[in-house]
């Protein structure tokens, strides 16, 4: 595919997906045919953003709130998270806007604070499952948290993007339902998340 800039700036020449990589990669032209540099677009991966020690393999908690703390507070152990209640205040206030249970068992708040600089995320499992006012109205069992840097609207919506992807296999949600432990979860995530 080739993309062509004005008259003052270079032409790109898209090539095919990377080899050995999760990206694409191009070259700039000037109009007149001289080269003017190389770029690299590479894809988000959930285990970018996603560590062991942010799962939760049995959520105990039964109500939202619940939840969004027991998720929120696994971050603030692992120092990437400042404050949990008030990444629950947070939370709570997008819960409001319409719920983040989107059906099929899945949630995944999400919110916004300035007190942090980069996307973190959490990642839990509930075995009774939890009315979290899921769109389906039925009870939902598998849980990503997203939070975000206040002016981080790209990576944002990128992050929500490829976790609903991945949520959308009906196996990939069993898997992740059956799986033993914590160690188990992160691999069937880790694994998934290679596909694509």
């Amino acid at each position: 595919m080739l993309l062509s800039g004005g008259p003052e700036l270079p032409r790109v020449i898209d090539t095919s997906p990377v080899f050995g990589t999760r990206g694409r990669e191009g070259i700039f032209f000037w109009p007149g045919g001289e080269y003017a540099g190389y770029w690299r677009r590479v894809e988000m991966k959930i285990t970018d953003i996603l560590d062991e020690a942010s799962i939760i393999q049995d959520l105990r908690s039964t109500s939202k709130k619940g939840v969004l703390q027991e998720l929120s507070t696994v971050l603030v152990e692992g120092g990437k998270l400042p404050d949990r209640d008030k990444a629950v205040q947070v939370l709570l206030e997008r819960e409001k806007l319409g719920s983040t249970g989107i059906g099929d068992g899945i949630a995944i708040p999400h919110g916004k604070m300035k007190e942090i600089k980069e996307l973190v995320t959490s990642f839990g499992r509930s075995i009774e499952g939890v009315d979290f006012e899921s769109i389906d109205n039925k009870p939902t069992y598998l849980f990503f948290l997203l939070v975000a840097p206040e002016n981080s609207a790209g990576i944002h919506l990128k992050a929500l993007a490829r976790i609903s992807r991945l949520l959308k296999d009906p196996s990939f949600r069993n898997r992740l339902m059956e799986a033993r432990d914590r160690g188990d979860l992160f691999r069937i995530i880790a694994e998934e998340d290679e596909k694509f």
